[in-house]
């Protein structure tokens, strides 16, 4: 049993079904473009925590001040 109730050799004939349809060119395209799109979210989610974090050392910084 595969995912979900789905066995190894449907998933090659679905599989077979997507490269006679998409072609291989298409589907490589499609990967690398999705690739590319994860990087970047990761790359614009590593650059958000300095920023969070510089956020909060400020909040802290003028909690003291108003003290």
């Amino acid at each position: 049993m595969g995912l979900g109730g789905i066995s190894i050799w449907q998933l090659l004939i679905i599989l077979a079904i997507v490269i006679m349809i998409f072609g291989t060119k298409r589907l490589k395209n499609i990967g690398g473009d999705l690739g590319g799109a994860i990087k970047g979210f990761k790359k614009s989610m590593a650059d958000d925590e300095p920023a969070k974090e510089l956020d909060e050392q400020s909040d802290t910084t003028n909690d003291k001040k108003d003290q």
